[in-house]
């Protein structure tokens, strides 16, 4: 089968095989840490969804699933820098220990907001686990504890992340070629 959104990839930046592998590892380190608690994995929607669940699989440990969405880029390919809450938590928080799992840590808006917002309901701890970390964009001073790969300050698709809600199915990471969001910018 031909894949129609392999043309608007300049390159691959993190191949299906080393997601894999990497996953496989973040997932021990989270087992090792959390062995004798029961925590709660909350994935920030929508691009963290492929994520979370491969690592939640491979943590390996009884604990909990929740999600919230949060927007800042509307559609665009940089973050506005306002973090809109578009669903919020069903459960109760209190006293829980937090797994944050997003897909992209770069500028630190988003989970600078969240750390902060979890904390003030309730959480026993708050802990960050991202699958990139651009540290090159930070604005905030947010560090991820469990983190998959270091990327450069480039525009990347694929395994749950999207420009414009598209290429999250991609089973790779891949750098977007700028002629895609450059043409729809105009």
């Amino acid at each position: 089968m031909v894949n129609v959104m392999e043309k608007d990839i300049l390159k691959v930046l993190v191949s299906e095989e080393e997601l894999k592998e990497r996953v496989r590892q973040l997932g021990e380190q989270i087992n090792e840490k959390y062995r004798d608690k029961r925590p709660l994995f909350l994935g920030v929607l929508k691009g963290s969804f492929i994520f979370m669940a491969d690592l939640v699989r491979a943590s390996g440990l009884k604990a909990d699933v929740e999600f919230i969405a949060v927007s800042s880029y509307h559609n665009g390919t940089r973050s506005s820098g306002v973090v809109q809450i578009t669903h919020d938590l069903q459960q109760d928080i209190t006293g829980r220990d937090i797994i944050v799992v997003e897909d992209i840590l770069d500028s630190g808006n988003t989970l600078s907001f969240l750390v902060g917002y979890f904390k003030a309901k309730g959480a026993a701890s708050v802990s960050i686990a991202t699958l990139l970390d651009k540290p090159s964009r930070r604005t905030k001073p947010v560090t991820a504890e469990f983190v998959g790969f270091n990327v450069p300050d480039e525009f990347v698709v694929g395994y749950g992340l999207d420009y414009a809600q598209m290429y999250r199915n991609l089973p790779y990471i891949g750098v977007l070629k700028a002629e895609v969001y450059e043409n729809a910018l105009d």
